[in-house]
């Protein structure tokens, strides 16, 4: 007597609830996520024509706030960390003082020498602090570097 095979039963999973739990943690993140750290110090950049892109990696931010002061920024957390103690390596900015700075960014060019200095400073910032900023960076011998402004958008004029 021949035996009669039973036809396999196909074993179905509903993919339902997985999809609901992956829009919602998709969510949560999208929602909770910080993409860029706040800044220390909030700048409003003057307007220029130049459309120069900043480099996305190997950068030292020095940035002069609306009263004057002085702040290093470094794109690395391990070169914050050995520049600035532990404790400050997860802050974007740190405020430094002039006498401070041009080791500090003798000390950074040294552990990494491929860092691009970029200086950002406020509109109204007085002219004092930047020009003490520039003769640092010229007795460290760092010659080249970036001024970081906002793009000025023209008006078109149109005509009806």
């Amino acid at each position: 007597m021949p035996k009669i095979k039973k036809a396999r039963i196909a074993v179905r999973i509903d993919m339902t609830p997985m999809v609901d739990v992956i829009l919602l943690l998709l969510t949560f993140f999208m929602m909770t996520t910080q993409f860029r750290p706040q800044a220390e110090v909030d700048v409003t950049l003057p307007s220029s024509h130049s459309e120069f892109k900043l480099p996305e990696s190997d950068v030292m931010m020095v940035t002069v706030s609306r009263d004057g002061r002085i702040f290093l920024g470094l794109d690395s957390q391990h070169l914050r960390a050995q520049l600035f103690g532990e404790q400050n390596k997860l802050r974007t900015e740190i405020e430094v003082t002039k006498e401070q700075l041009g080791e500090l960014l003798v000390q950074a060019r040294v552990a990494n020498p491929k860092l691009r200095t970029v200086i950002k400073g406020d509109k109204i910032a007085p002219f004092g602090p930047v020009e003490d900023l520039m003769e640092i960076l010229q007795k460290r011998r760092i010659t080249r570097f970036n001024l970081v402004t906002e793009l000025e958008k023209t008006q078109e004029k149109t005509q009806l």
